[in-house]
């Protein structure tokens, strides 16, 4: 047993240790506002993004497409969380080098793609089975 707690101990301060080497490494020096922004970025995918895929799945897609369009529903939130800061950043930064490109058409551009994806996904799927028969 005292075995058992002497390896958690240890692996939990390498952890330690390691995250702080990789933000030393990476110049990260606010590591409590990268925390807050990682927690954040968990209880927005699990209180917010994965409720509303899965209820907009059940509810509005039947059959045979749920899971494409389950899984196309996760995709475009998870880019949507990770373009939050961008898109709700207002009007042009002081610098024009830090954010170059046009980020909300990009993230829209994105979107588009992945629900291309996904209508080709079912349309391949239609095909398949139509074809079986």
């Amino acid at each position: 047993m005292r075995t058992g707690v002497t390896r958690w101990l240890t692996g939990a301060a390498g952890l330690v240790l390691a995250g702080v080497g990789a933000c030393r490494l990476l110049g990260v020096d606010d590591l409590a506002g990268v925390l807050i922004w990682l927690g954040g970025a968990v209880v927005l995918h699990d209180v917010l993004i994965a409720p509303m895929v899965l209820l907009i799945g059940s509810v509005l897609v039947r059959g045979g497409v749920r899971g494409p369009v389950r899984g196309a529903l996760l995709v475009g939130g998870a880019l949507t969380a990770v373009a939050l800061p961008v898109l709700l950043r207002p009007g042009k930064p002081a610098n024009p080098s830090v954010l170059p490109l046009d980020y909300p058409r990009n993230w829209l551009v994105t979107l588009v793609a992945v629900a291309v994806v996904t209508a080709l996904v079912l349309v391949v799927r239609r095909i398949g089975r139509s074809r079986r028969r």
